[in-house]
């Protein structure tokens, strides 16, 4: 752990870190579907790490950015990562600008040997990209070009919707202040210290029903979550942008959080219209 933390503490090499470790297996795996329209009905995501957003007084330290969604939009409260829906026309020509000397794919160290020996994956990866930034630059005003690109991480397969998440590993440089829109609550910062700490994390058994079923009929999930407690507020880090987070940290760090059967019980009750706002 003590390497960890030398690690946390210096930008450079820990920027260093994420590219190689993403790195490892993105030459030697299928990324993304080769039918690119298998890609329509798909989310891309950008996991948005920053350096002096969430430290301790005069000690910055680096953290994960994420937005919380407003009522205003479906599963209201949730943490998750700024991104959406793929614009299959719009976003593969913004992409190509990404590739520009100077742009954010154009400055990362495997797009060149990537691009060369898988170009139908790269085009996809350069076409999710300019989802993640076009989403995050509308949902929090993210400057596009601030963004180094550190590479993509495992999709996810939502629980409750049919649809395939694509995140990509991203860094924020010198913007400080975000301004979310309406489908934004709030911006939430997770220092990466406290996500390697196992006693952060907890078993979230959430119970929910489903639209047009008996309102009685309780379904119960249970599934690892991430507790974040900031001054006098608690936020609860689950689904599929936890699992998208504990894919990083395993990558990057060999992290693995406690056996669920060994956390504490969070419990939650979702009603059929937290797939469409107002939580409950």
């Amino acid at each position: 752990m003590n390497n960890i933390d030398s690690i946390l503490k210096n930008k450079a090499r820990l920027i260093e870190r994420i590219q190689n470790k993403t790195a490892q297996h993105v030459l030697l795996d299928q990324v993304y579907p080769e039918n690119w329209q298998e890609m329509a009905s798909a989310s891309a995501v950008l996991f948005l790490l920053g350096f002096n957003m969430c430290g301790n007084g005069n000690a910055p330290e680096p953290c994960l950015i994420l937005n919380k969604r407003s009522n205003k939009v479906r599963q209201p409260g949730d943490l998750c990562c700024p991104g959406g829906g793929i614009m299959p026309t719009l976003d593969p020509l913004l992409g190509k600008f990404l590739t520009l000397p100077g742009f954010p794919l154009a400055r990362w160290p495997l797009w060149k040997d990537f691009h060369a020996e898988k170009t139908i994956q790269a085009h996809i990866l350069k076409s999710l990209f300019s989802t993640c930034l076009r989403e995050s630059f509308e949902e929090m005003r993210l400057f596009p070009l601030d963004v180094r690109f550190l590479g993509p991480l495992p999709f996810q397969e939502l629980v409750l919707f049919k649809r395939t998440i694509y995140p990509l590993a991203g860094w924020v440089g010198h913007q400080k202040r975000f301004f979310p829109n309406w489908e934004v609550d709030k911006i939430v910062n997770i220092p990466l210290r406290k996500l390697l700490d196992p006693a952060n994390y907890a078993r979230y058994q959430y119970r929910f029903t489903w639209p047009g079923t008996n309102q009685s009929t309780w379904q119960t999930y249970d599934t690892p979550c991430y507790l974040h407690q900031h001054h006098q507020e608690r936020e609860v880090l689950w689904g599929a942008t936890c699992r998208i987070t504990l894919n990083f940290l395993k990558i990057v760090f060999g992290f693995k959080p406690p056996e669920i059967t060994t956390l504490p019980t969070v419990r939650s009750d979702m009603h059929a219209n937290y797939l469409g706002g107002k939580r409950k």
